[in-house]
């Protein structure tokens, strides 16, 4: 065996070798994938109860409903669709209605969602994509749906008093501008 055809062989099994562990991999997570899907998506697809998923979507305005123990129900909407969801823990920070939550969890025979992780997105204009497009879809997507919250609106007096240069100590004299001769 030439050096070309062993430094080949080595190539092949190598690969080989690296083909058959990324198949082990593969097949052992297939049981453990979640995927991600809308309340509309939920109901067209008919998920069986007791599947485990990733469901995405905004909070209902008017739906957050809190109980006893920390448990939690709201709904989660995607423009045409909304699902009861059902969560006993504390909430994220950012939770609130109105803004993007992905819950995972399993579906209840009754059809409630029974969620037992909440993620809220750190930023405040989170949407997930899912959800974006079904709005976009529908008719019922606004344009500041994407836009950044402007916090300084309405503030600009409090900020100039920031920008505006410190008083100068009782007695001390006053700063000059320009150059002394």
């Amino acid at each position: 065996m030439t050096r070309k055809q062993r430094r080949l062989t080595i190539i092949g099994g190598s690969l080989a070798v690296l083909a058959v562990a990324a198949a082990l991999v593969l097949n052992a997570m297939r049981d453990s994938i979640v995927f991600f899907s809308t309340p509309a998506m939920v109901a067209e697809k008919h998920i069986q109860a007791g599947k485990r998923f990733r469901l995405g979507g905004l909070v209902q305005p008017g739906s957050l409903v809190r109980g006893d123990n920390l448990a939690v129900t709201f709904r989660v909407a995607d423009g045409s669709a909304t699902l009861p969801v059902s969560y006993k823990g504390i909430l994220p920070d950012l939770f609130r209605e109105g803004q993007g939550v992905v819950a995972e969890g399993v579906l209840d025979p009754s059809g409630v969602f029974r969620a037992d992780t909440v993620l809220a997105k750190h930023d405040e204009t989170y949407m997930p994509k899912d959800v974006a497009d079904a709005l976009k879809k529908q008719g019922h997507w606004k344009d500041d749906y994407g836009a950044k919250p402007d916090y300084n609106a309405g503030a600009q007096g409090a900020s100039r008093a920031a920008q505006a240069p410190p008083q100068a100590e009782q007695g001390a004299a006053p700063a000059r501008q320009g150059a002394s001769q």
